[in-house]
């Protein structure tokens, strides 16, 4: 699948830097008599604070949209100040109320799958969604890389709208009122109706993790966190404790085989880092305990019950199958992301 994008987008040769290019011209274009050109989403980390530095540099009009899901780490707070006044751009934020993002994530961790941060990726888009249509703004970009990244599966990971909204009616504690989250019929609306596109600037350009770091860190000041999605608590807390002890995948394989495979890393540097154990901050688990609201007893009964996937539970899956014609022609015109259509639009096989 890497080889396909990266000879399809042009992913750091010239004709994507010409593909980008032509991209550009018309987000200037589209913006002409607007206060913003472009929405960038923000987390504190590398790839969203660089995609913030990248739209200046190429002297559109940014807006920040970031959404707060309450876990946020005191460094990824700083880090998107930083960027932001520094570059002076305006930060758009929504952010949860606190007890319903707790009942969130607790819902996930309760139910016993994989995906236990998925809300926020579907949070983020639809915040994006709605920051980019108050404003009029007609093209997004997003920070991922899959050559710095890869390009996750599908298989035993999976998030949507109706899985959200299924898990939590089934193991929520409150309504949810505050969070962001995005139904089959918003999705279309803001896809097909509002016609915002979807841009992955690095999808198309030459572009280093490690760069970027050193880039923002002389610039801004801007501080790492300890690694890959390690900006948010939660997010930690999925990539460096939950998934590895309770359905034994190590989240970094994606990351070091992409590095890997396109000449960045030495394999045998990649098999040492993954012999280690991830990174994990001091007191993550008690933390999490505490705002999910349970005992260390309660905690390990929950990590001990058997694995679920979200093949046990209501989700939009089938419905983007039987669609997959018209996500085709989205992701074609960028209306939704190619990597969505790849993974979300065809049969599965059921984790095992």
């Amino acid at each position: 699948m890497v080889e396909s994008l990266a000879e399809k987008y042009g992913t750091g040769q010239e004709k994507g830097k010409i593909k980008f290019d032509k991209i550009v011209d018309a987000i200037k274009k589209g913006g002409r008599g607007k206060k913003y050109d472009v929405a960038v989403g923000v987390s504190g980390g590398t790839d969203s604070s660089y995609m913030l530095y990248l739209a200046k540099e190429l002297e559109l009009r940014p807006l920040a949209v970031h959404y707060d899901n309450t876990f946020n780490s005191a460094i990824a707070t700083e880090n998107i100040r930083r960027v932001t006044a520094a570059l002076n751009v305006d930060l758009y934020t929504h952010v949860c109320a606190n007890k319903e993002s707790e009942d969130i994530f607790r819902s996930f961790f309760l139910a016993s799958v994989p995906e236990i941060d998925g809300a926020t990726d579907i949070a983020l888009a639809e915040v994006m969604f709605r920051a980019a249509s108050k404003y009029d703004i007609k093209y997004v970009f997003e920070g991922h890389s899959f050559v710095a990244e890869g390009v996750a599966p599908m298989g035993k990971a999976y998030v949507d709208g109706g899985y959200i909204k299924a898990l939590h009616k089934r193991f929520g504690r409150m309504r949810m009122t505050t969070f962001p989250n995005m139904t089959f019929t918003k999705f279309l609306y803001w896809s097909i109706y509002k016609g915002i596109r979807k841009i992955r600037p690095l999808w198309y350009l030459d572009y280093s993790k490690e760069r970027a770091k050193n880039l923002l860190q002389e610039k801004f000041g801007w501080k790492d966190y300890g690694g890959h999605h390690l900006e948010n608590r939660m997010s930690a807390f999925h990539h460096s404790f939950y998934t590895p002890n309770k359905f034994g995948l190590d989240q970094r394989n994606n990351t070091l085989s992409a590095l890997v495979r396109n000449g960045l890393l030495q394999r045998e540097d990649a098999l040492r880092e993954y012999s280690t154990a991830p990174f994990m901050e001091e007191n993550l688990v008690d933390y999490v305990m505490k705002r999910f609201d349970m005992s260390e007893t309660e905690f390990t009964e929950v990590m001990n019950l058997p694995r679920k996937y979200y093949t046990d539970y209501p989700t939009y899956k089938k419905r983007f199958e039987r669609l997959r014609p018209l996500f085709y022609m989205l992701a074609k015109a960028n209306l939704v992301p190619m990597s969505f259509y790849l993974k979300y639009c065809f049969p599965a096989k059921a984790p095992a």
